[in-house]
């Protein structure tokens, strides 16, 4: 079978549409945090409203807040390492670029290589957390306690999501723990992603341009 070889240019362009496609899904995560917060300060001003006219706190608002907040900072994580806003001391590769901007550039690619491997490792070893809060579950195969599967999707539903390992209290707030794993997961895993493509792109990456052309070129018609 013959193999076949793509050229430079073409991979380049194959990279540069996939970076596209995962900073728009890092974008989508980020709103998706900040709706979180907007969600997460409504039910805060109900509580305090509760509180100070009803003398009736809402119940959970400190489990929703602690619940909440891990969504949020790894919902938006991705899109802060796309806009290259992680929290980080540079001012030695401040420094080395104003000297030396070709090995500040290889410095800054190699931490971000070394940056990816790390979320890479965090995707790898919070699967298996994920997998199994969402087998305690038994979404899809028989429980191993409580009522049996109904045949009613909604009833099966409610009871597997009620055998889910849970954070919380019970009686005042819990939340199936998978959701939040699962984002966790995730959430490192397009990380990797996206220090992978800076790795490759350095500062031409997510800025729509494909190394060696200026964007918008005649040769990109």
């Amino acid at each position: 079978m013959e193999m076949i070889i793509l050229p430079l240019q073409t991979l380049w362009r194959i990279a540069g549409t996939l970076s596209r496609i995962f900073e728009r899904i890092a974008i989508v995560a980020n709103a998706l945090g900040t709706l979180t917060v907007l969600g997460l300060v409504l039910v805060m001003n109900v509580d305090i409203v509760a509180r100070g006219v009803f003398h009736a706190p809402f119940l959970g608002v400190v489990e929703i807040v602690i619940f909440s907040m891990v969504l949020i900072v790894f919902l938006q994580l991705p899109d802060v390492v796309r806009v290259d806003r992680l929290t980080r001391s540079d001012g030695f590769l401040v420094f080395l670029t104003r000297v030396f901007p070709t090995g500040a550039a290889v410095l800054k690619r190699l931490i971000d290589a070394l940056a990816g491997a790390m979320m890479a490792l965090i995707a790898y070893a919070t699967f298996p957390e994920f997998q199994h809060a969402l087998d305690t579950c038994h979404y899809f195969t028989p429980p191993e306690f409580g009522p049996d599967f109904t045949g009613d999707l909604w009833t099966d539903l409610k009871d597997a999501t009620a055998r889910c390992l849970y954070f919380g209290t019970p009686g005042v707030f819990t939340a199936p723990w998978w959701p939040v794993r699962l984002v966790i997961t995730l959430s490192a895993g397009l990380c990797a992603v996206l220090f992978l493509f800076k790795t490759l792109f350095g500062a031409d990456a997510f800025k729509n341009t494909v190394p060696g052309r200026k964007a918008g070129s005649a040769a990109d018609g």
